[in-house]
């Protein structure tokens, strides 16, 4: 009789550590979803289709995801630009700044709504020189865009930080003698090479504004059809005990940010396997 032995892994603990990894996803992620369509299927389907698309919950939606996405869509840009600069340069206070960009991850949501409706008001520090202008940034989607862009930015830079920090200044020094242009070579060459990182502090930051309550309940106003965000219905019909039109707009919402979660994540690894082909 012939015994076959199980090749060793080179990690110990394996199945354990599987084990204990598969039930904390189940405990923490899949049986709280599970219970969240659950719950919706409980209402039937005129009902929860009459719930997802009132005009009111619409207007929430288009909200929600717009100023989402503006805000995410700002922070890559100026993220970038951030991050480039700590990266880079050696200046005076560098630690300070680069310690403030985890100003959002430290304080409480309640704390910076509260904090920028006081700086964007009528009579606060910036609110005060915009109101010459025309431009109202408290109790109006520009105020909802501002608080959603503070919160996001710290994902931006901190993801791109360790691509900059990597990148190859050999490749910039080719691109000069060839006669590339500083712009040039920012966008042909630095641009590419850390796009994959700058996809995911989007998608990070973009999905981080999608369900953030308190650094926007302050600033917004909470208008119904004007500024009223997705997070705030679905507190608002927990309070008047419709948990399945709460639920129902919690699938709808996690259903749309799974789709464009995954429509980033294709769009990354595509970028990605370019720049493999390429190099």
């Amino acid at each position: 009789m012939t015994w076959r032995f199980k090749q060793p892994s080179v990690l110990p603990g394996f199945g354990l550590t599987l084990g204990c990894t598969v039930l904390y996803l189940c405990l923490i992620v899949l049986i709280p979803l599970s219970a969240l369509f659950s719950k919706t299927a409980t209402m039937g389907w005129s009902r929860f289709w009459q719930t997802v698309c009132d005009p009111q919950v619409v207007a929430s939606y288009k909200l929600s995801f717009g100023a989402s996405l503006a805000g995410a869509t700002i922070n890559a840009v100026f993220g970038f630009i951030v991050a480039w600069t700590l990266v880079r340069y050696s200046f005076p206070g560098k630690k300070l700044v680069d310690a403030m960009v985890d100003l959002p991850f430290a304080l409480p949501t309640a704390v910076s709504g509260i904090a920028l409706t006081t700086i964007y008001s009528a009579n606060g520090w910036i609110g005060r020189h915009l109101e010459p202008l025309g431009i109202k940034a408290v109790y109006t989607p520009l105020g909802v865009t501002i608080a959603l862009t503070f919160i996001g930015l710290p994902f931006v830079v901190r993801t791109l930080q360790p691509a900059l920090a990597d990148l190859d200044l050999e490749m910039e020094e080719a691109a000069a003698s060839l006669g590339a242009t500083r712009w040039q070579t920012l966008l042909r060459v630095i641009v590419p090479s850390v796009m994959p990182a700058m996809l995911t502090g989007f998608a990070l930051a973009f999905s981080r504004a999608l369900g953030e309550y308190g650094s926007v309940v302050f600033i917004s106003g909470n208008m119904p059809m004007k500024t009223e965000i997705v997070p705030l219905l679905i507190v608002s019909k927990l309070e008047q005990y419709d948990t399945a039109g709460a639920t129902a707009i919690a699938v709808v919402m996690l259903l749309a940010s799974f789709a464009i979660l995954l429509s980033i994540n294709l769009i990354q690894w595509h970028s990605a396997r370019h720049q493999r082909k390429e190099a």
